[in-house]
């Protein structure tokens, strides 16, 4: 399985395990000119901008480690964008990633992680 196709399938479960969890998904791939946000779920009034990291093997790392700060700082970026919309204006928020671990073409194991990282300043 490509990367490509590993980083769509593990995206795909990702939404699900969320969906099983009690999370609506709001939306999927939501992008701006410079980054994109996997999932945005919403469970408890809460609104969760989840970056999905799928991997095969933890040789290079923890799937979790490979959002940077760049990364979340683009994710942020995006979430500001998406926050415009009235809808979700007065939502609490917060940033989480999921990790899929992959066994071949199957789930092995999915760790949801609340609350990932931060937002460091305003947005």
């Amino acid at each position: 399985m490509n990367t490509k196709v590993a980083g769509n399938f593990g995206e795909d479960c990702a939404a699900k395990f969320l969906a099983d969890n009690g999370y609506t998904i709001v939306a999927r791939n939501f992008r701006i000119r410079s980054a994109e946000i996997d999932i945005i779920a919403q469970r408890d009034g809460v609104l969760a901008f989840v970056e999905v990291k799928a991997r095969s093997s933890v040789r290079h790392g923890l799937p979790s480690e490979a959002v940077t700060l760049r990364k979340q700082k683009k994710i942020i970026a995006a979430a500001g964008v998406f926050l415009q919309d009235e809808t979700f204006c007065d939502c609490a928020c917060r940033f989480d990633v999921v990790e899929v671990y992959l066994d071949g073409e199957s789930v092995e194991e999915i760790n949801h992680i609340e609350n990932a990282f931060e937002v460091t300043q305003e947005f």
